[in-house]
């Protein structure tokens, strides 16, 4: 990520350091400091040279630990285009659809947005929110749709923390996917967006001060666990095109909703534009364009193409979290994202004391797990249903990648 200045076979200035560049791409400055140099720039699938690299690892089912990581390197895996681009947008802007055709450009992973089927769906297709008839208010499901229709409700703000968790949830999987393979990752948006739309719901009296408290609670208990992404690209609306666009695509839930009005609409644009992206740039690169009436795919790949990742040093905050070091220290970073998810998340269990609409009562707690248990469809682990699964004789844990 930082320019290279050869002087002779030997000594190299890498930024204002002087050193050499070690096998597997490290750069060892004169003072001892190790870091990986990545390519200057991402490349399209069309005029990019693969270099030969170990296939891509099972992360989803094998664990890589200690002893994989002597004979499974990552660093060999990595090239410039080992990037996260996170695409970010206003609702109905246009966003997966950009998301997909960029990552087929570039030979990139897609990830789509986080959406609260699945906190509901099981991997059987089976849907917690048919049991919400036999449930307390408080424990009931809560999704996009219903936001849309009533946004004042009960749940709405631990609604959004749910959506904070499975933004970070991917994040993390984008992570480990990138670790573990060498490609790079097209997300769309992001843990770090995510406050936005909090923000929004504020401002418009959809959550209360407690719960907003409560949220910036979680978000700071585990938003430094993650590597940031390397580019942002932002596709702008103003609010009359994004109405437009929200009628054109005719989802019911979101047609003359009482949540999606202009002002939450306008606040949506401006705490984006005012605080997400004004603290993007110091971490990241950024493309912003008008995708009003959408726009050219092909010209934001050859504007990627054009982005120099160079010229950084790991004295530098931006790309500062990819300066990672030694064979070791990358071996860690995807052992922890790969292997240890679950722990991770945990670091989201934060008690919500005076958030009552974040903290469901007791008895109402106890009729859920009691429903649910009973449920033909819920009452077992995934994988681990005598109707559905074989060879349980011989399982001793359910899949190692957890949906959450």
């Amino acid at each position: 990520m930082m320019s290279l200045k050869l002087f002779n076979t030997n000594i190299i200035r890498l930024g204002n350091q002087y050193g050499s560049i070690l096998s597997d791409g490290i750069f060892k400055t004169n003072n001892g400091i190790l870091f990986k140099v990545y390519g200057a720039s991402i490349t399209s699938k069309a005029f990019r040279e693969v270099k030969k690299k170990p296939a891509p690892y099972p992360y989803k089912e094998k664990p890589y630990g200690p002893i994989r990581s002597l004979f499974d390197r990552t660093i060999s895996r990595l090239d410039e285009n080992s990037k996260i681009i996170v695409v970010e947008g206003s609702i109905a802007v246009g966003k997966t659809k950009f998301a997909k055709v960029l990552a087929e450009e570039l030979d990139f992973y897609h990830i789509e947005d986080a959406n609260m089927d699945i906190r509901y769906i099981n991997s059987y297709g089976d849907d917690l929110r048919q049991l919400d008839s036999q449930l307390p208010l408080s424990v009931q499901s809560y999704d996009e749709k219903k936001f849309c229709k009533e946004p004042k409700h009960l749940n709405t703000a631990a609604f959004q923390v749910w959506m904070y968790k499975l933004r970070y949830s991917l994040y993390i999987d984008s992570l480990a996917h990138l670790l573990s393979t060498g490609q790079g990752v097209v997300i769309e948006r992001s843990p770090w967006s995510d406050i936005v739309f909090l923000e929004a719901m504020f401002k418009s009296g959809y959550v209360s001060k407690n719960a907003r408290r409560g949220y910036l609670e979680v978000r700071k208990n585990t938003i430094r666990e993650l590597l940031r992404p390397h580019l942002v690209i932002f596709l702008d609306a103003p609010v009359n095109k994004i109405k437009e666009k929200i009628k054109r695509r005719a989802l019911s839930h979101e047609q003359n909703s009482p949540a999606l009005t202009d002002q939450y609409l306008q606040d949506l644009e401006d705490i984006y534009k005012t605080e997400y992206l004004a603290k993007v740039s110091s971490y990241a690169e950024l493309l912003m364009y008008d995708w009003s009436e959408e726009g050219d795919v092909e010209v934001v790949v050859e504007d990627i193409e054009r982005i120099d990742f160079e010229g950084y040093t790991v004295y530098d905050e931006k790309f500062t979290d990819w300066f990672i070091g030694k064979e070791q220290n990358w071996a860690e970073a995807r052992n922890r994202y790969a292997d240890k998810k679950g722990q991770l998340m945990h670091g989201l269990n934060v008690p919500f004391l005076d958030a009552p609409e974040l903290i469901a009562p007791g008895e109402d707690m106890a009729t859920y797990y009691n429903v649910v248990n009973n449920s033909p469809q819920f009452r077992y682990s995934e994988g681990f249903d005598p109707a559905r699964d074989s060879n349980l004789l011989f399982k001793l844990s359910g899949s190692k990648y957890v949906k959450y």
